[in-house]
């Protein structure tokens, strides 16, 4: 097998393609926090931190759950499950991961060192939720909602409430989309005794909750304008985030759960880049 091959495999077994949802919005809390264009090195370090994270908790998510991936129709094809990567390369894959994030921790400064163990074990214990709680989506808005929160530090070298909204947003608006996308599982959970607002409320009521996180997103996003004194190009695209949440929302009815995929991907991760190229306008053409 082929380097690039190998490499392939690994990036499939993180779903490397989904960084679009948290990277940029970690992107955007470093531009608040610089009040413009962080260093480039700040940059740098940022990435290599998220890309190692999300990696290292995504290796470990596929480990946990590889017993109840292989019992899944929609999961069974998955590396693991088909033995293209054993649980040993998974694990050192993982090891690695967090390693480069405590490397790019200890890159950054001393409180984001000193942060990342913490880090490291909410991204571990996330895995672990859905066996107890239909409230693991919220978790896993936790461990994408530490982003913009690390980026925050990592630029600032202080942790300060003004950024909690930011991350509060992210958390509503992943949990709300990962309940959405649950749904697809629904029958599945609840054969196999797992945990999700699907699972537990059914789909009208999963479709409402979703609703009602992403409101929750969208007012926490336009409460960061007064704070950091954000302009009409940022505004324009909290407008466009709404828009493009609204039309992922119209996608799914409670009787026609086709699109859910094209909800899921395509809509969140250009929600993730609008607000983020849209604040960086805001800090480029307009200060």
């Amino acid at each position: 097998m082929s380097v690039l091959h190998k490499l392939s495999d690994y990036l499939h077994l993180i779903k490397f393609s989904h960084s679009v949802f948290a990277l940029p919005f970690a992107f955007t809390a470093a531009l608040i926090a610089a009040d413009g264009i962080p260093s480039m090195a700040q940059i740098f370090w940022i990435t290599l931190a998220m890309v190692g994270g999300r990696s290292g908790a995504m290796g470990m998510n596929r480990i946990i759950d590889k017993k109840i991936d292989s019992l899944n129709p929609r999961t069974k094809d998955r590396e693991l499950p088909r033995g293209v990567i054993t649980s040993g390369e998974a694990f050192l894959f993982t090891l690695f991961s967090f390693a480069v994030l405590v490397l790019a921790a200890y890159q950054l400064n001393p409180l984001c060192l000193m942060l990342s163990p913490v880090v490291v074990l909410i991204l571990f214990s996330y895995s672990y939720t859905k066996r107890f709680t239909w409230l693991c989506h919220i978790v896993l808005g936790v461990t994408l909602a530490l982003a913009p929160l690390g980026a925050w530090i990592a630029v600032r070298g202080t942790f300060s409430m003004e950024i909690l909204p930011l991350s509060l947003a992210i958390l509503f608006w992943v949990a709300g989309f990962d309940a959405l996308y649950g749904l697809q599982d629904l029958e599945f959970d609840k054969k196999h005794g797992l945990y999700s607002i699907p699972s537990r409320f059914g789909v009208k009521a999963s479709l409402l909750i979703a609703k009602c996180l992403h409101v929750a997103t969208v007012i926490l996003l336009i409460s960061l304008i007064p704070v950091f004194d954000l302009s009409y190009f940022y505004m324009t695209g909290i407008a466009a985030a709404t828009g493009l949440l609204i039309y992922e929302h119209s996608l799914l009815k409670a009787t026609d759960l086709s699109r859910l995929n094209m909800a899921f991907f395509n809509m969140n991760g250009y929600i993730s880049v609008t607000v983020f190229v849209f604040t960086l306008l805001d800090y480029t053409v307009l200060k």
